[in-house]
Order: C-alpha cells, then structure tokens, then sequence
C-alpha cells in the first residue's frame, strides 16, 4: 500500500461552521459514523461504525502509518477527527489535501465545485446535504419524533443506505479530482508549506478567557443601554431595525437609502442637533464588536487554545492564507495609547471606569479584540512583520532603481514617493506634511494601475485632498515609476500572447504558459499561479481583454475579465506570499513556535530568552531565487498581541 483515500462521516453536537473542526471532534458525543477509503486508487469500500463495523487492521495501520500519504478532501477534518477517533495525534506530514491542490489550480474549494469544473464525474446523490442535516447534527425533539435530539441509522434505515452510497460516492469524486488533476502536481515544496500550515493549525494561539467574557458581558450592557436610550428618542419599538429607523429618519425629515457605516458618517455632517444623538448612538450600536469575542468563545478549545483560524492557499487566485473563525485577516487596528489601562478595567470587570474614562466603550472594546490573543504562562509574544513587502516586491521586479535605493537605505518610501512626485527635497517630506499624506495615499492606492477611482477608495477626500487633486496625482506617481507602468503593460502583452498563440513567454523574470486550457504564471520561487479556461474577450470598456473562470466577487464560479496591472497585482501578492512562507520555515526550522499569522506578520510564542532582533533576523534573510530583493522585517515583543 502506497495511497489511501479517505472520506468520513460523523456526529457531534457542536455546530463545526462555527466552531471548526478542533472543538467539534472535543464534542463529549463526537462520533465517526461511516469511512470510505481506498486503498491505491482501487474500488472503495465503506465501514459502517455507526452500527458496529470494525474499520478493517490493515486500514488502521495505515492511517497510523507515516510512511503511507493518506489523501481526503479538505484532509484536516479526516486527520482530526481520526486523531479523535484512535487516541493518538495523527502528524500532517503523511497527509494531503486534494481541496489544496483544487485550490493551486484555481478551482473552487468546494468538493462539489471542483467535481463540476474538472468535470469529475460526481454523480452526487442530491440529497446529500439533507442527509448529512438529518444524521451528522441534532434535531429538534418533537412529538412525532418521540421527542428524540438525535437521528440514529434505525430511525429511517432507507435514508441510512443512502448515506452509505454518498459517502462512497465522495471518495470516487476524489479520486476522479486527482486523475483529473495530474498533469499538474503540486510543487514539493508547496507540500511542505502546508504540512507548516497544518502544524501551526494544530499548536493553536491561547486566548485570555476572562478578558473574551468581560468583553461580552460590557458590551451586552453598553448596547442595552444605547438602545434604550434610542427607544426614548426614537419611540421605536426596535431602533436596531433598519426599516424602522430609516421610516423614523424619513419622517422626521432626513431621507437616506441606507444606514451603512458611510452613510451614517455622512448624514451626521447634514444632520440637524436633534437628530445627532440618534445617528451616534446608532454608528455606535454598529460598531459593537461582540462578534469576534462570541467568535473566540466558540471557536477556544478545552486547553483554552483557539486553533483552524487560518486556511491554507484560502485566496487561490494568489494562494495567500484566509482567516476562518475569528477571522484574524481583519481584526480591528489598536490606536490606544493607554491600552494595557484599558483591557484591565474590561478584564476586571470595570465598566462605570471604562465609561467616565473613554468616550465610546464599543470602540474600546474594539480595539481590545487583538490583545485577547496571549502567550501561555512563561512565554512571551514576538511579532515581527515584513516592512513594506509589496512595495519592494514591485521595485525588484520592474527594476525601479530609485526605490531600490530607498530600501537599500532609510526605507521612507511615503517620503521618498512625495519626494520623487513632485521633485522637493526628502528633508521637506516630513511626518505630518501634506506632501508626504500625498506620498502615502498614492503608494496605497496606484501601484496596480489604480487612478482616481482607488484614490477615491483609499479615502484620498477623508485624507483632506480634494477632487482637483486626484488626477495630477495619478500622473505624478506614474511619471515618477516608469518601470512599474511598464511592468504592467509588458505582463499585459505576455498573458495576451500566451492565450493567444497557445505558447510560453517570458517578462521580468515571470514566465506565462497556456497549457492544457489553462494559463499558467510561473514565479520566480517555482510555484505556478493557475487560471482558468482563458481566452480573449471584450471587457467593459470595450477593449481587448483576457477572460477566464474562476470564484468572482459574487462568490460564485464565473468568468472574470483582467489586464496587465491586475495580473501584477497578484504576482506581486503571490510572490510575497512565498516569502512569507520561506521566512516561517525559517523561523519553524529554527525551533521557533508560530502560532498565528496575520498578511506579512507572523506571531511566535516564544521563551523569555528569545530576542527580537533574532527573530527579525531570520525572518528577512532573502531566499536564493529572490537574488536581489531588499527585504527587512521589523518587531518588538509583547505580553499580549496588538499593533505596535
């Protein structure tokens, strides 16, 4: 036996969409109820635990085996579980994931998604879900149902040899993803990226307990106070209804489409004294934060660990990682200067203090969401992120000498960009000058063929520019980095030639291929970026563009239109995304403990002695096929996570 083919079915009284696998498989009534497999690619078999089938020796040696590579889809959830199941910590480095290597290919992380668009024959009984609904989760005591919170094979023994034909017909759509899919394999080395992806999962990061339900219960009461307060001014019998309130604010003489988080800043600018207090304490109720602590509570495993809050190639078309659970992608930023002062008075249960103390509780608790990640007893947090990554991923790509200078020296690229735009010395670029807010905005906002629009997006109009400026701002910035306009349009020419005559070319150290109905782009680390079924089109401005098939905006699998600079865009994100990757083996092979990553920061949980600067060290060594690449990390250390 080289190969095994795995697919499971299970029950557990946690909700796993909000939980994840970790906490699911704690459940005290966790269960496996049926396992498919295949040994080598041959006819599957399944193993019906749930009425008293033994899995077969031979299988469970081989699951225990580290030398046989065990394949499932979305393999976490079968590694887990089993682990669950045997007694014994199943290690990720025997198992691969078939959903990951969908993913490097572009295809939807869906089974059923990627079944469809590789044309795997499914075959997919379309009671599937509803089976899963009705054995693998609770349900509702009723009086039909003798009053039972579960759903065993005897309550419906039809439905039950279904179930058994789904779960085979699962591992033959794996196996058919895989046949599908071998014309193009999944570099070794990305392999190990995930097999670290899937040890630092495991490790999980602590949460401070105590704080998470202090947060809860403050804001409970912060937003029954708001809202009675709202009742009051309003006479509303539910101010938080949108209809409502919207009905209110149009009767009383304000008319507005929606009541969004812009929309209220807006209307509070036009908005009559009488009606302030109301749009306040509305924007207030919105920015309540409980969702991510509720989050945490749900997602925190019996050792007060949180773990499956990130997941491997999440954003395929760059294979960047994605949040799950907590979503710590987008956690709220930390701008207090007192902020060890505050997360005390929330832990300790302080609220009158917070209140006489901070103008709006919500926004304390908001900005106390990060620090509620804490290193366990004895260690400490070190936080060490890449300074300006995509800036110097660009630079060294277009071969933009002036910036290269920058990195290679002070690093100020706001400044120097302001400096470079409007040709004023870098000295009179200073800190709080409009010069160098112009510098920043521009940098965020047109490095990937961005105009007016994405100045605009950035919040260029908040920023105090106005609408005169934003123009002449694109100019500039794009006359001062002719490189990286060029780079756009020489991407733009080689994607186009590559569908075009179905060959390969090559650009700034990028290689485009059209192979087998799919673009391939080629990075420099090795790794391919894949897309889709391409082929010339027209886009919206009525210009010769390439097309192809993938997750769009609408989350659904679409055709989705694209040009030069958005192609860098997602080079230049892939490509920092692999050096992220290279420095956490680093760190990792160093005996250094990840226990989250968040963009281009990774979080250790380190002993006292670790230092900073060690850590920084290692974290910006440059790898060999990045040959030129002005790379720095920066960190500090802390005894709670936050920004610095």
């Amino acid at each position: 036996m080289r190969t095994l083919s795995i697919d499971i079915e299970t029950y557990s009284s946690v909700d796993i969409a909000k939980s994840g696998v970790y906490r699911y498989a704690e459940a005290p009534d966790f269960q496996i109820l049926l396992l498919g497999y295949s040994v080598d690619g041959g006819p599957v078999q399944v193993v019906d635990l749930a009425c008293g089938e033994k899995i077969p020796q031979e299988i469970q040696n081989a699951v225990l085996d580290s030398q046989i590579i065990k394949w499932a889809f979305n393999a976490q959830f079968e590694r887990i579980c089993l682990s669950r199941h045997f007694g014994v910590w199943l290690e990720p480095a025997s198992w691969r994931c078939t959903m990951v290597w969908s993913a490097y290919l572009g295809l939807p992380l869906s089974l059923e998604g990627a079944a469809l668009v590789t044309g795997a024959d499914k075959k997919k009984l379309t009671e599937g879900k509803e089976l899963i609904r009705y054995f693998s989760v609770p349900c509702k005591a009723t009086q039909s149902n003798g009053g039972r919170t579960r759903n065993l094979p005897e309550h419906a023994l039809e439905k039950w040899e279904s179930f058994k034909a789904y779960n085979l017909r699962d591992v033959e759509a794996e196996l058919s993803i895989q046949a599908k899919l071998h014309k193009f394999p999944m570099p070794e080395e990305e392999w190990q990226n995930y097999i670290l992806d899937q040890q630092i999962n495991d490790r999980g990061i602590q949460l401070d307990l105590e704080l998470v339900r202090q947060a809860i219960q403050c804001d409970e009461q912060t937003r029954e106070e708001f809202t009675s307060r709202l009742k009051e001014l309003t006479k509303l019998e539910n101010p938080n209804s949108v209809t409502q309130m919207k009905t209110w604010l149009s009767e009383s003489g304000l008319e507005t489409d929606s009541l969004d988080k812009a929309s209220v800043k807006a209307l509070l600018k036009e908005a009559p004294d009488h009606l302030s207090e109301v749009l306040e304490l509305r924007q207030l109720l919105a920015k309540s934060s409980v969702k991510k602590y509720t989050a945490m509570e749900n997602a925190v495993c019996a050792d007060e660990r949180a773990r499956g809050l990130l997941q491997f190639y999440g954003a395929n078309r760059t294979g960047r990682f994605a949040g799950r659970l907590i979503q710590v992608q987008n956690l709220p930023q930390n701008h207090l200067p007192d902020l060890e002062q505050a997360r005390r008075l929330v832990r300790g249960g302080h609220f009158e203090a917070l209140e006489l103390l901070y103008d709006s509780v919500p926004g304390v608790l908001s900005e106390l969401i990060r620090t509620a990640f804490v290193p366990k007893k004895g260690y400490k947090f070190i936080v060490a992120d890449f300074s300006a990554i995509e800036a110097r991923v660009i630079a060294w790509l277009a071969g933009e000498t002036w910036r290269n200078e920058v990195f290679a020296t002070h690093g100020k690229i706001y400044e120097a960009s302001a400096s470079q735009m409007f040709r004023v010395p870098l000295e009179e670029v200073t800190k709080g000058s409009p010069l160098r807010q112009k510098g920043k905005i521009a940098e965020l906002a047109l490095g990937y063929g961005g105009s007016v629009g994405a100045l605009k997006a950035m919040g260029a109009l908040d920023m105090g520019l106005t609408e005169e400026e934003l123009k002449p701002l694109v100019y500039a910035w794009r006359n001062a980095n002719p490189n990286i306009v060029r780079l756009w349009w020489d991407v733009d020419r080689a994607v186009k030639k590559a569908v075009k005559e179905r060959s390969r070319t090559e650009t700034h150290r990028i290689r485009f291929e059209y192979r087998s109905g799919m673009l391939l782009i080629w990075l420099p680390s090795g790794r391919q970026l894949t897309y889709v079924k391409p082929r010339m089109g027209i886009n919206r401005f009525g210009s010769e563009a390439v097309t192809y098939e993938g997750v769009g905006a609408t989350k659904k699998w679409e055709r989705i239109e694209s040009y030069g600079p958005k192609f860098v865009e997602n080079i230049v994100q892939a490509i920092s995304r692999d050096l992220l990757c290279h420095s956490m083996r680093n760190l990792d092979e160093a005996g250094l403990n990840i226990v989250m990553h968040v963009h281009d920061e990774a979080v250790l949980e380190v002993p006292l002695e670790i230092c900073v600067q060690d850590v920084c060290v290692l974290m910006g060594q440059v790898p060999p096929w990045a040959h030129g690449l002005l790379l720095r990390a920066d960190g500090f250390e802390c005894d709670f996570y936050k920004k610095d």
